[in-house]
């Protein structure tokens, strides 16, 4: 118990050593890892129902090579396309706004350090410091949860073409 204390204690002081726009980044970076953790779930399990349901549809007609039924077949696949995408422009967003968050935050420290130096002339070592690392940590923050949203962001997009690609070949239009 007493390390889990002293834990929390830790990941407090580094939060608030990079300023309020840490906390921005680490809600950000939470809310986009919720997103790409509910896609791959969704992947995962849901979509297996959902694209069988699709399947079991087109299975069921009896006439598959007229206008009506290539209409039909797309109707078909873009409802699952559109579940398969559901949040991915959202994700894409959250990928694009970790580093700006990190940017603002290297502006807001570095205010901090002009503003130090403008009131002490640069005699407050210890404040500067703070400063810097308001301005450093921010950025260093916003870019590593950029990087790993890319990462996932890029498995997840091509997981999704290549899902709606695979319903698309599934529905033959045989009969």
């Amino acid at each position: 118990m007493l390390a889990l204390m002293d834990a929390l204690a830790a990941i407090n002081a580094f939060m608030d050593s990079g300023g309020p726009i840490l906390k921005w980044i680490a809600i950000l970076t939470f809310v986009m890892w919720t997103l790409i953790f509910e896609r791959v779930w969704y992947f995962k399990g849901s979509l297996k129902g959902d694209v069988q349901s699709v399947l079991d549809t087109w299975e069921a007609r009896k006439e598959r090579k007229s206008w009506g039924a290539h209409q039909v077949r797309y109707a078909l696949v873009s409802r699952i396309s559109e579940k398969i995408n559901s949040n991915m422009d959202m994700i894409a967003t959250m990928v694009a706004l970790c580093p700006l968050l990190g940017l603002l935050g290297t502006v807001t420290g570095m205010i901090e350090v002009f503003n130090i130096l403008a009131v002490t002339g640069g005699g407050d070592a210890k404040s500067m410091a703070s400063g810097v690392s308001q301005a450093t940590i921010p950025t260093m923050a916003g870019m590593v949860a950029a990087l790993s949203g890319v990462f996932a962001n890029t498995f997840l997009t091509q997981t999704a073409a290549n899902e709606a690609q695979l319903l698309a070949d599934h529905l033959t239009m045989d009969h």
